[in-house]
């Protein structure tokens, strides 16, 4: 009997998985692991931890869902708390493995961790990495990778007159007769080294991890509520949970696909209609695969001061001014509303992000490589690429070719204009 390998990492689904579709299909049994690596719960350069209890914490429900779903197709996911290149090399030889199925990974981190773990194992080891996590996928764009436009713009309307998105995967259950028992457990986040708290009551992210619960919330906002339906006109609000899709999260650590979310997107346009919101929600898609695609051209100069432009600005270090960020206690209300509701949520609305990013890198000139740190650290959705190109972005250094600046007030006034949102967070009692 040959077993197959589903090595998992930001790919925390079971449907829709191409790395798990391979497994199955060439393969009679089929295991998969994911590791809880400590690297990704140890401390920064900068002084936060890489990984905050917030995405802990839906890591650990998101784990425990694919845990679940995986058995359903009688896949048996082992769970470590444990780095790879310790532990792989022995689960290979334990179940006689020779073939790993992966979502290719290219940003520093995951390429050393790779390394690593291909050092650990034998020589003979097949590797079976498949680019898994884009709306449209490496193979079917209209350029190379280094040709990848500069501006979004170009890149979005080339992509949606030259390339199409590809249809979901089924995955086959395999028998249970060839399902393996499971000597391991998730760790909780004591194990991690976090206390268990209680959610805020204010948070407009009040979800748990894991792809029932990003289906669920599909289910609520396209077809219960029909809220998909507004989302252009709704998506810079700052209080309530169906301003967004908030489907960002899932979409982070894989728990979803985006082509799973455009296959719905396209089923709504069918049964209920079609407008600019619907439209829009894709757009975000797209966005979301342009700074995948930047990364991927650009490599590590995501994570350089300079950015992909190689721009020198002179950037300082104030630990008070950037303690002052981090606690919302700067000039700018609605910045200390939005970094006080990060700090006790993990969730920041996305206009947010964009005028406390804006606050930090133009008006403070703080390196705007410790304010992406610390949103690495506390966002319930941080995504590599999103974070560092949204960053960049902002502080001048990457995509945007006006080099703009936010005027804090106004975005205030426009956006808050009540200053609910201000209210909320920068009360001392809890609603």
């Amino acid at each position: 009997m040959n077993t197959g390998l589903v090595w998992y990492r930001n790919d925390l689904r079971s449907q829709d998985n191409i790395s798990l579709k391979k497994a199955v299909e060439e393969n009679d049994r089929v295991i998969a692991v994911y590791f809880f690596d400590p690297k990704q719960f140890s401390q920064t350069k900068f002084g936060f931890k890489k990984t905050e209890k917030y995405r802990a914490q839906f890591l650990i429900e998101t784990v425990e869902s694919l845990s679940t779903n995986l058995n359903n197709i009688n896949v048996t996911l082992l769970v470590f708390h444990s780095e790879p290149e310790k532990e792989m090399s022995g689960i290979l030889n334990d179940y006689e493995v020779d073939t790993i199925y992966l979502q290719k990974e290219w940003t520093n981190e995951e390429v050393e961790v790779l390394e690593k773990v291909k050092k650990s194992c034998p020589a003979n080891t097949v590797w079976k990495e498949s680019y898994d996590q884009f709306l449209f996928h490496p193979d079917d764009i209209p350029f190379a990778i280094d040709n990848i436009p500069k501006v979004f713009t170009n890149f979005r309307k080339k992509l949606e007159k030259y390339a199409n998105v590809r249809n979901t995967i089924a995955i086959i259950p395999l028998p249970p007769q060839n399902k393996i028992d499971n000597p391991t457990h998730i760790p909780s986040l004591k194990n991690l080294g976090f206390q268990e708290f209680e959610k805020d009551n204010r948070s407009a992210f009040p979800y748990k991890g894991g792809e029932d619960q990003a289906l669920k919330r599909i289910q609520h906002y396209f077809w219960d509520t029909k809220k998909l339906s507004y989302y252009k006109k709704t998506r810079n609000g700052l209080l309530g949970v169906d301003y967004s899709s908030k489907l960002s999260a899932w979409l982070a650590n894989g728990s979803i696909s985006p082509r799973t979310i455009y296959a719905e997107v396209k089923k709504y346009e069918q049964k209920i209609h079609k407008n600019e919101s619907t439209y829009w929600l894709v757009f975000e898609l797209i966005w979301r695969d342009f700074f995948k695609y930047i990364s991927l051209k650009h490599g590590n100069d995501i994570f350089k001061i300079g950015g992909i432009l190689k721009k020198e600005y002179d950037w300082q270090s104030n630990p008070e001014l950037i303690q002052q960020w981090i606690n919302g206690q700067t000039k700018e209300p609605f910045v200390n509303a939005n970094m006080i509701e990060l700090k006790e949520t993990g969730w920041m609305s996305n206009r947010g992000r964009q005028n406390v990013a804006s606050f930090f890198a133009k008006e403070q000139e703080l390196d705007w490589r410790i304010g992406a740190t610390y949103f690495e650290s506390l966002l319930v959705d941080y995504d590599v690429h999103s974070n560092y190109g949204n960053w960049m972005y902002v502080a001048g250094v990457g995509n945007d070719p006006r080099d703009r600046k936010f005027n804090i007030s106004s975005q205030a006034e426009r956006y808050d204009p009540n200053q609910k949102f201000q209210n909320r967070w920068l009360q001392t009692t809890l609603f």
